[in-house]
């Protein structure tokens, strides 16, 4: 496979970025459109608009201030969307072109905490920090009213769903709701039974009855028309947000018969549906295990029929309202990536493991995301088998977990072992069969697990949970942790690589210890097989790369170039280079013949942890700390197919220039010339025509039928050449003829003129004093020759005139 895809002996020399899967959601509030197509959340300073579909991002919104965002709200007719940032600017956005249509001043003193919409997307109500509440018109564009009176943060703001009523509602620090009257401009009523926060209010469909959550662990139900506290339901846990259901019978959700009935979302981390009625409790959603599970934010989309829930490790997730069944997942933000692997036999999925216990699958080309459930601290290393479906995890938990993926890209966990006294950090599948698989551990002892045969069948499913797994060998390896264990392509060789320094050889399946690799200053973070070569790669922290052979232990060569720790370590191109990635956020590839490194990526901004290579050779896949996973494609075949047609394009074009000149069409030539973006060609154009006879008139008649860009690019090129003495004479022809026959009006608005004429003064002042001088000698030469008094000499008579003097 690998032969087909980058050819026998053919390097590779560059990768490019095919796809990015980055952070879009950091906490706070997040927003389904009634439709349920759009989502809309915050992540620092933009508010990004997924495609619920895909789960890919849309559009980002960001303020011009590029200040945070503190708040926003989408309208109910989903026309316009509302954020107000740090910076006290309150933005009006038409989202769907993402445009900013009105910015304006908050007028708060302090930034704005929430907003929200009256029912006829008219108004808009912000809440402060300062205590303020204001509402603003959003059609005309003014500020209707100005409610002071809240102590502290305002958190809360909300509309009465009936327009006429023209009631608005606000929470602050102090735990009551306040009521107040747009037409009277006053305080209705203050509404005093919560003991801590309140987190979210809601009304029944005929507007007389309101449902408010707290973090002090109940619901209250208000009638409205008195003002009073019908019932208060203790749900024994804090509540982030409280929603009221359609009244229509339900029986999936334990609603038989008609009435209240509310869901809380809270601490607990489970969905669960309450009876207004009997304050019982009729439904509790299952809840997964872990950490990281809390629910911080909880929506629901009545046209579209989904719920919206936000968990504390930013994972959203989509319910259908009628039955609680998950639909969509959507990871927002994974924190620091530990580790990434293909998953898949045609490498359509990538499994990440972030700074959490849960695993994320993305399918590559739908953006799908499936978070999957199991640890209980966080995953710290993945491998995948040969074929691609099952692949193995291990985590700060002591344990190891083996996971398998269906062809509809489902993921089950289907087995789990556990054994180690301490953290496991590295894990290595066999490479043959799927047989077994090693683990390493700060416990400074590796393990190595068979699989079981009931775990290989296809048909296999774990009905009654994981199957468990047993340690065939366990064998202390290192004095320090474990950061590293390979296996060998045949299955027969194990290879760890340990804080202490040191590469170890070992026999598989006993562990017999056949050699020990020393000549590292600081600890190895990853080991390597070549895929062909009886030849071991490590990567330290003291930022080299050693190439290793396996029959004396030699070091054979060692690769020096990262500024810091090189985490991980791969062969590509059949064995014949290297990507390394390293904590100074660079991933480089080597060619090892020469030990030279021929290119450096550099997308990450943190320490690159994961790094993996696909079957075919090219592709790879790159996580780290900055919360971003990389996909880079190996471009090197496009790039050499992109150079070899750029080149005989111009020699094409270079042909055609030599018979424009030879054709004396200076005006084709000239504009070629500049078409190629070549200085020194349309140079030599410009030499061209001043050699003509009327080179003066050729030249003008030229520049003058130019267009205006080409004009741009001349004085731009002057530039160039008006700093070498030899080629002056051009440059100042060009501009001798921009400044007589160009207006200094039209000339100041050419792009980047006042940079050149900056960079040309101060050469041409040095060419002027240069034929200064040079005129100078030449008068004083003329001067010389006219005024020098050569001495008549006196000839001397010749032979023949002495002779006929002599005569008689």
């Amino acid at each position: 496979m690998a032969e087909t895809a980058t050819g026998v002996g053919r390097f590779k020399a560059n990768y490019a970025v095919e796809r990015k899967i980055e952070p879009f959601y950091k906490g706070g509030k997040a927003q389904l459109d009634q439709t349920g197509q759009h989502l809309f959340c915050v992540c620092g300073t933009r508010v990004n608009i997924l495609e619920v579909a895909s789960g890919t991002v849309l559009r980002s919104l960001e303020q011009e201030d590029q200040e945070s965002i503190t708040a926003f709200d989408l309208s109910p007719d989903d026309e316009v969307l509302v954020t107000a940032s740090r910076a006290l600017l309150l933005a009006q956005w038409a989202w769907q072109e993402g445009s900013v249509t009105r910015l304006w001043k908050a007028i708060h003193t302090a930034p704005v905490a929430t907003m929200a919409f009256d029912p006829t997307s008219t108004l808009l109500a912000t809440g402060g920090c300062d205590g303020a509440v204001r509402v603003w018109d959003i059609v005309r564009h003014y500020g209707t009213h100005h409610f002071r009176g809240s102590p502290g943060v305002v958190h809360l703001v909300a509309f009465h769903p009936d327009p006429t009523r023209l009631l608005l509602f606000s929470s602050a620090t102090d735990a009551a709701i306040r009521v107040w009257s747009l037409q009277d401009r006053s305080c209705l009523a203050v509404l005093t039974a919560h003991y801590s926060a309140v987190t979210s209010v809601a009304f029944s469909t005929d507007g007389h009855t309101m449902l408010s959550s707290g973090r002090d662990k109940i619901c209250i139900i208000w009638d409205l028309q008195s003002c009073q506290a019908a019932r208060t339901v203790p749900v024994f846990e804090s509540v982030e947000a409280a929603v009221l259901l359609p009244e229509e019978p339900v029986s999936q959700l334990g609603v038989k018969s008609p009435g209240l009935y509310f869901l809380t979302a809270g601490d607990q981390g489970t969905l669960r549906v309450w009876e207004a009625a009997s304050g019982q409790c009729v439904y509790t959603q299952a809840r997964p295990p872990g950490p990281g599970r809390e629910l911080t934010h909880c929506t629901l989309a009545r046209t579209a029929g989904l719920v919206l829930t936000t968990t504390a490790d930013h994972n959203l997730l989509l319910y259908e309202a009628r039955s609680l069944r998950l639909q969509k997942q959507f990871a927002g933000y994974s924190e620091e990536v530990l580790d990434v692997r293909f998953l898949g036999p045609e490498d359509s999925h990538v499994v990440v493991a972030s700074n959490s216990p849960c695993l994320k699958v993305f399918e590559l080309q739908t953006s799908a995301c499936q978070i999957l459930h199991g640890h209980t601290d966080i995953v710290l290393a993945l491998d995948v088998f040969r074929k691609g479906w099952l692949f193995a995890s291990c985590a700060k938990d002591q344990s190891v977990r083996i996971w398998r993926m269906n062809k509809a890209g489902q993921v089950i966990c289907v087995a789990q072992g556990s054994g180690h006294t301490h953290s496991v950090g590295t894990v290595c599948c066999s490479r043959l069969k799927e047989s077994f698989l090693v683990t390493g551990s700060q416990d400074c002892t590796v393990k190595l697990w068979p699989l079981p045969k009931a775990l290989l069948s296809k048909n296999t499913a774990p009905d009654n949970g994981p199957i468990l797994l047993q340690a065939r060998t366990t064998q202390r390896c290192h004095d320090k942790d474990i950061n590293s264990v390979a296996i060998a392509p045949n299955d027969k060789l194990l290879a760890t690589g340990s804080q202490d320094r040191t590469a170890k050889l070992w026999a598989l399946p006993q562990c017999q210890l056949l050699g020990v690799f020393s000549g590292h200053r600081r600890g190895l973070w990853c080991v390597q097989f070549s895929p062909m070569d009886q030849v071991l790669a490590t990567a330290s922290a003291d930022g080299t790369i050693k190439l290793w052979a396996l029959q004396d232990f030699s070091c054979l060569k060692t690769f020096e170039g990262h500024d810091a720790s090189v985490l991980k370590v791969a062969f590509v191109s059949r064995g014949t280079q290297l990507l390394s990635s390293g904590s100074d956020g660079l991933v480089k590839l080597w060619t090892i013949k020469n030990n030279e490194c021929v290119r450096t990526l550099d997308a990450h901004e943190d320490k690159v942890w994961g790094l993996h290579c696909s079957r075919l050779d090219d592709r790879a896949l790159t996580g780290a700390s900055d919360s971003r996973v990389i996909l880079w494609k190996d471009v090197t075949e496009a790039e050499q197919a992109e150079e070899q047609a750029r080149q005989e394009e111009q020699v094409v074009r270079q042909q055609e220039l030599d018979n424009l000149l030879h054709e004396k069409r200076y005006l084709r030539a000239l504009g070629l010339a500049i078409s190629l973006d070549r200085p020194h060609t349309v140079l030599t154009v410009i030499q061209a025509i001043r050699r003509d006879p009327e080179a003066c008139e050729k030249l003008e008649a030229t520049m003058l039928r130019l267009r205006r860009d080409q004009k741009e690019a001349l004085l731009r090129f002057c530039v160039t050449w008006n700093t070498n003495s030899r080629h002056c004479h051009e440059a100042q022809a060009v501009l001798g003829v921009l400044l007589r026959r160009e207006a200094p009006e039209e000339l100041l608005t050419y792009e980047g003129v006042r940079a050149a004429l900056e960079a040309l003064l101060p050469y041409t002042e040095r060419h002027f004093q240069r034929l200064s001088r040079t005129l100078q000698a030449a008068t004083f030469l003329d001067f010389l020759w006219h005024n020098m008094k050569l001495p008549v000499l006196a000839t001397a008579p010749t032979p023949w005139e002495t002779h006929k003097g002599a005569l008689p």
